[in-house]
């Protein structure tokens, strides 16, 4: 099976027209932000399979052109998620806005640390998916479980 020992996470917006295959085939969705999104997850996950793992995108930066929730609207959709079958709410993911040259990106992932330590007091979360190939040293230093560093090994994109 080309499936065995590989697990699979999708990152980044969902489309309603996509949930099918992704919860057909992945393992873990980082970025699930609307409720339409995860009910699809939910239905459409075969009952054959483990749980889908989820993690709530949070707007960490209030950022226009962003997906993910508003942080005082997290604990809302970590309540919605956790109630779904075949799905299992496992944390939160973000990707803070770009910093100035010279900024330090700590703020944006504190912000998000304390509102992932404030979800883990009502909801069983061990996963904060947050940190790029620019800023995962200030991800990890602030608690993030799962990086992506795609740029750091594929180079940057055209």
């Amino acid at each position: 099976q080309a499936r065995a020992g590989i697990v699979w996470h999708f990152i980044g917006p969902l489309q309603a027209n996509k949930t099918a295959d992704v919860a057909r085939h992945f393992d873990w969705v980082h970025g699930v932000d609307r409720e339409k999104i995860a009910r699809r997850l939910s239905e459409q996950r075969g009952a054959s399979l483990p749980p889908l793992n989820v993690c709530v995108q949070v707007n960490i930066s209030g950022e226009a052109s962003k997906s993910g929730v508003a942080p005082g609207d997290a604990a809302a959709r970590c309540r919605i998620i956790s109630t779904l079958p075949r799905l299992r709410l496992r944390g939160l993911m973000a990707i803070p806005a770009p910093l100035e040259k010279g900024g330090s990106p700590r703020h944006a992932y504190r912000q998000l640390r304390e509102l992932f330590e404030s979800l883990r007091r009502e909801f069983e979360l061990d996963t904060l998916s947050a940190g790029m190939s620019d800023d995962f040293e200030a991800a990890i230093a602030e608690g993030s479980t799962m990086i992506r560093v795609g740029t750091a090994i594929f180079g940057k994109r055209d």
